[in-house]
């Protein structure tokens, strides 16, 4: 889930706000970046921010998972896209 944040990094970083250091996004394939690294980026890149703690999976996942756009997940990950066509099939 952190790696489709990195994959929206525009909404989020303007849900850290002030203080986000936007250039912190990996750079290359998202799939291609550790977990480890993505958590890193997250913290790191929140760590100033001005009204917001710095990154943590209780505190901001579901609240940013809420405002990322699928269709710029889908368009970054291949296996978000396979995610969410696997979801789509299985919809009543």
């Amino acid at each position: 889930m952190e790696s489709w944040f990195i994959a929206d990094w525009s909404t989020t970083e303007k849900f850290f706000g002030q203080g986000f250091d936007g250039n912190r996004k990996p750079n290359g394939a998202l799939e291609d970046v550790a977990k480890q690294d993505v958590y890193s980026t997250l913290e790191l890149a929140s760590k100033n921010c001005k009204t917001k703690a710095p990154y943590g999976k209780g505190a901001h996942s579901f609240k940013l998972l809420a405002l990322i756009s699928p269709d710029i997940v889908t368009g970054a990950s291949p296996w978000a896209k396979r995610f969410i066509d696997e979801l789509k099939k299985r919809k009543p």
